[in-house]
């Protein structure tokens, strides 16, 4: 599609969304009232039978049943089941890969407010650049940057800046190479964040929540039957209005999510859409001083940029699943995804630091007019059955993505050296309106298509072989300026297959190895010497599935992965050429433990190595990959003490997450420290009519000073981790 065309289909899409908003929440309005009268769902805390006999009676005793996911897929804590590995409802523990889930339960005890908070329990994660807090940007097993498509939804490919919010029911992680199922991926893996979907039994939830930041949230979740049909509905919504933990910023964002499931005799519907406007800072945190090593000794609340410092804009994500049973063996899975996000960012950008004044050369940019939007479709064709006395889960499948970025007008004004970190005074340097015609008009298309098939082979009740193949068809398309110039100009196919063993000990006990491929096809909006081949990976695996007791559930993994072909930036006579060279690997050990000690306890706990490094290239050969942690880490208890005064319930927890010090830039110039913070909260509940909860999450309790990421090319650019905060929420369940 033409520059042209993106932005008159941009201006219609937004007048057809807004139009859809409208009529969802008109038609969500009787909905609701009809189901307001339907009775309350009895609490979770219910009396279950622990016998005790006091003088020949039985006495029962109160205990917690854990809730289970949506779909079964977990039990409170406790990993399942999974449809992300094999695009099938698959056992964990029948999988040759290693998988982790991060459940609802987990969040909701968490209050987890970010895709970082989730994955702050599973081993082997850590945060890449995140252009300035404005993106998810996700490192698995070593690899992973802001932009690498790793972050799905439901299985699908998404625009979303940030994939997180109140739809999230659970996340999936799907560790080491993903490409032979979801396509052009790195070999570290992918997350797939599930939503919630309507349910065939009503409940509903009306929250708040108070920061000590300043601000907070406030929401609704209703699902139920729309009674005398086949259909169920779900309405999700939220408003949220925080201020930012340092000295200005506030992030604002409302969001709507209207979902429909139709469910028959063998065929089930969902379509669903979600809205979200969003303002958040765009801070690119502090700056590391070369000299010593150490981030600058300024209050780490303190901005080095200006109040405009802003990235806003609006997503839309539009789905539709249609699942149908041919028979008792074979079922048939539709899914189209539509995604768009269209932004504007301004910021005072740190060019340059003088350790020796304390001044620092700034550059006012801007991003305006920026759209994103893709579109995802696939079908799957998985059957159950029995060839020569062999029980076979065979799935055959294809897909469908296409994907365009454009960034229209790249505001760039001149450098100003009137900014002293250790005095600053803000509003020196105005906001720019100079676009550069130059920069701007940044395109990146892509289109691919791909058929795929997969079988799961059981040989006996211990041995499972599972073997996949698939093709993938690529064409890319990049360039910028005005007149445009087209940089990237490529297309092809490449097979890329999967092999895994399966061999079970015992029902709760399983051995498992994998190799896989991966690739990726390369763009550049800058100019590139030779050839931009895709980058290519394999992966080896090896691991063991287990229950240590019923109910808590460990994966132990070790694996290798390299990955060829990596691009790299360089200037020549002023320009900036992006050529390939180099092979980089990344090698560790990974241990992830979730579910229930007893009935009370729950816990998530994990432990990642990664040892990852460049191995040949001209320049960083020997380095380690930046934001990379050899140790990563995490422990969180949950207790509940079930019945307190009364028939209230009393639910606490606490836990500890952490990483290893990691390389700030690719010539390993400095290290961001490592860090390990505390976290902890208490939840109460007063059983009455309207079951009431009153919950206290408090984050970073010894108000640890710690860096979550850099942006890899400088030292100018730090995220740093929030203080200690505490926040407050009370929700009422009908």
């Amino acid at each position: 599609m033409k520059q042209g065309q993106t932005a008159v289909a941009g201006a219609k899409i937004h007048h057809v969304r807004t139009a859809f908003l409208i009529l969802s929440a008109c038609a969500a309005y009787p909905v609701m009232a009809q189901d307001a009268v339907v009775q309350p769902k009895k609490p979770e805390t219910v009396a279950a039978q622990k016998n005790d006999r006091v003088d020949g009676d039985t006495v029962l005793k109160p205990i917690t049943v854990k809730s289970g996911g949506q779909d079964g897929a977990t039990k409170g804590y406790q990993p399942v089941s999974t449809v992300t590995a094999t695009r099938a409802d698959t056992p964990l523990i029948d999988i040759p890969q290693a998988v982790n889930v991060v459940s609802q339960d987990v969040l909701k005890d968490q209050k987890a407010q970010s895709l970082d908070d989730a994955l702050s329990n599973i081993s082997g994660i850590s945060q890449s650049n995140t252009l300035g807090g404005t993106q998810d940007s996700v490192i698995r097993r070593g690899f992973g940057d802001n932009r690498d498509g790793s972050i799905l939804t439901n299985g699908l490919k998404t625009a979303l800046p940030r994939s997180f919010n109140a739809t999230t029911d659970r996340v999936e992680v799907l560790k080491g190479p993903s490409s032979m199922l979801y396509g052009i991926l790195d070999p570290g893996g992918m997350i797939n964040v599930i939503t919630k979907k309507p349910q065939q039994t009503f409940s509903g939830e009306i929250y708040g929540t108070a920061s000590s930041f300043g601000g907070g949230s406030t929401g609704l979740d209703f699902t139920g039957p729309i009674v005398g049909t086949d259909f169920a509905y779900r309405l999700i919504g939220e408003y949220k209005n925080v201020d930012y933990w340092r000295n200005f910023g506030k992030t604002k964002d409302w969001l709507i999510s209207p979902s429909l499931s139709w469910y028959g005799e063998d065929t089930e519907v969902t379509v669903s859409y979600t809205h979200e406007d969003y303002s958040v800072p765009f801070d690119r945190g502090t700056i590391f001083d070369l000299n010593t090593g150490h981030a600058v000794n300024v209050d780490p609340k303190i901005r080095f940029d200006e109040p405009y410092n802003i990235s806003k804009g609006s997503s839309d994500m539009a789905t539709i699943n249609v699942k149908h049973e041919l028979n008792e063996n074979w079922k048939l899975s539709l899914d189209y995804g539509y995604s768009y996000n269209e932004y504007s960012d301004n910021q005072a950008r740190v060019m340059a630091y003088n350790a020796a004044t304390g001044n620092v050369t700034r550059r006012a940019d801007a991003t305006q007019g920026s759209t994103i939007y893709n579109h995802a479709v696939r079908a799957d064709l998985s059957g159950d059955v029995e060839i020569g006395g062999l029980r076979n889960e065979l799935l055959f499948g294809t897909s469908y993505d296409y994907a365009d970025t454009l960034r229209t007008d790249l505001i760039r004004c001149g450098q100003s050296v009137n900014f002293n970190i250790y005095n600053p005074v803000y509003g020196k340097m105005p906001a720019c309106t100079t676009v550069s015609k130059a920069d701007s008009d940044q395109t990146e298309q892509i289109s691919t298509a791909s058929a795929y098939i997969q079988d799961s082979l059981h040989l006996n009740d211990q041995w499972i072989l599972v073997g996949g193949l698939r093709y993938q068809y690529y064409d890319l398309m990049a360039g910028k300026g005005r007149p445009f110039i087209t940089n990237t100009d490529s297309h092809g196919g490449k097979w890329v297959p999967r092999g895994g063993i399966v061999y079970k000990l015992t029902p709760d006990v399983s051995l498992y190895a994998n190799v896989a491929k991966t690739f990726r096809p390369q763009s550049s909006i800058a100019s590139y010497y030779g050839n931009l081949p895709p980058e290519e990976g394999i992966s080896y695996e090896i691991g063991s599935k287990f229950e240590i007791a019923e109910g808590l559930t460990a994966n132990v993994a070790l694996y290798t992965s390299d990955k060829k072909n990596v691009a790299y930036s360089e200037a020549i006579d002023g320009e900036t050429y992006v050529k390939t060279a180099g092979l980089v690997r990344a090698r560790g050990v990974e241990v992830d433990v979730a579910g229930e000690i007893t009935d009370e306890l729950s816990m998530i706990a994990s432990y990642g190595f990664t040892d990852a490094k460049v191995l040949e290239d001209p320049t960083y050969a020997g380095k380690q990959l930046v934001n990379v942690p050899r140790h990563t880490g995490s422990l969180f208890f949950a207790y509940d003490f079930g019945e307190v005064g009364g028939s209230n319930t009393l639910k606490v927890g606490a836990g500890l997450r952490g990483a290893g010090k990691r390389a700030g830039m690719n010539t390993n110039a400095y290290f961001l420290p490592g860090y390990i913070v505390a976290d902890a909260f208490a939840a109460y509940t007063f059983q009455m009519e309207r079951p009431l909860t009153l919950q206290l999450n408090l984050k970073n309790i010894f108000n640890k000073t710690y860096y979550t990421s850099s942006i890899g090319t400088s030292n100018l650019g730090n995220q740093i981790g929030e203080p200690f905060s505490a926040v407050l929420s009370a929700s009422v369940k009908f």
